[in-house]
C-alpha cells in the first residue's frame, strides 16, 4: 500500500467510508432479503426437492418445533440473500481497499475476486446437484426397515447450509493454493512435496465440515483433492521471482509517477 494514499485521508475519513460501504452492503441484503421472504416456501420447497425424491413413499418432512414451519423457510431465505449480495459485498470491499493498491496488485486482484465468485457459486451448485441426490439417497435408505425416516425441516436446513458453506469454501482451494505460490509464501515445488500431508489434512477438514457421515467427508474430500491439484497446475506457470521482478518495477514506475 503507497505512503501517499495512506496519507491523503485521515483516519476518521477511513472509519466513515468503511461505515457507508457496510451500511450498503447491509441494505442490500435487507432489499434482497424483503424480495425473497414473499416465495420463502417456495425457496424451502427448492431446497427440498433432492430429499424429497429420495425420501419413502411412507415419509415426509415434519416439524418437531412449533415455530419450525415459520422460521425454517425465513432463515433459508435470509442465508440466501447474502449468497446473491455476495458479488455486491465484495465490490464495496473493493472499492475500500483498491486505492491503496498497486497497479500490479490491482491486476490480480480483480480476476482473483471474480473467479472466488464463480468458484463459490460453482461449489453450491455442485453440492445442489451432485453432493445433495447421493447422500440424502444414502442416510433415507441406511436405516433399519422397521423405522420411519421422517426428516425434521430444521435438521435439513441445518444439513444444507453446512453443505452449501463447505462446498463453497472447498472449491476456493484453488485460489488459495495460486496465493500462497504467488505471494512467495511457499515454492510451487516445496507445496507439491508437502502433497501427503496437504490430502490428510483436506480429510480432516472435510469431517469438520461435513455432517458425522462417511459419504459427505469423502464426497467433499475427493474434490478438494482435485481442486487443489488443479491450483498447483495453474500456479506451475507463475514464479516467486518473476512476481518479485514484475513487482519491482511496478513499484518504480509508480514512485516516478508520484515525483513527477
Amino acid at each position: 500500500m503507497s505512503d501517499s494514499n495512506a496519507n491523503d485521508m485521515p483516519l476518521l475519513s477511513h472509519l466513515i467510508e468503511l461505515r457507508s460501504r457496510l451500511l450498503r452492503s447491509v441494505l442490500v441484503i435487507v432489499v434482497i432479503f424483503v424480495g425473497l421472504a414473499f416465495f420463502a416456501n417456495e425457496l424451502y420447497e427448492w431446497l427440498s426437492k433432492p430429499l424429497k425424491e429420495a425420501l419413502p413413499e411412507s415419509s415426509t418432512l415434519i416439524a418437531i418445533d412449533v415455530t419450525a414451519p415459520l422460521f425454517a423457510p425465513f432463515k433459508l431465505a435470509f442465508v440466501m440473500a447474502i449468497f446473491i449480495a455476495m458479488p455486491f459485498v465484495l465490490h464495496q470491499a473493493w472499492l475500500f481497499i483498491s486505492p491503496g493498491l498497486y497497479k500490479h496488485e490491482k491486476g490480480f486482484a480483480v480476476p482473483l475476486l471474480v473467479s472466488s465468485i464463480l468458484l463459490f457459486y460453482a461449489g453450491i451448485a455442485f453440492a445442489y446437484f451432485i453432493i445433495f441426490p447421493i447422500i440424502f439417497s444414502f442416510l433415507s435408505s441406511i436405516g433399519p426397515q422397521d423405522v420411519n425416516y421422517l426428516p425434521d425441516i430444521n435438521s435439513v436446513l441445518s444439513i444444507a447450509l453446512k453443505l452449501f458453506f463447505a462446498f463453497g469454501l472447498a472449491f476456493e482451494i484453488p485460489i488459495a493454493t495460486m496465493l500462497l505460490i504467488w505471494s512467495g509464501l511457499v515454492s510451487h515445488e516445496k507445496l507439491s512435496n508437502t502433497r501427503p500431508y496437504m490430502v490428510v489434512g483436506i480429510f480432516v477438514f472435510a469431517m469438520l465440515l461435513t455432517p458425522p457421515d462417511m459419504i459427505s467427508q469423502v464426497l467433499l474430500a475427493i474434490p478438494m483433492w482435485i481442486l487443489f491439484e488443479l491450483g498447483l497446475i495453474f500456479a506451475r506457470a507463475y514464479s516467486p521471482k518473476k512476481a518479485n521482478t514484475h513487482n519491482n518495477n511496478d513499484t518504480d514506475e509508480d514512485t516516478k509517477t508520484e515525483n513527477s
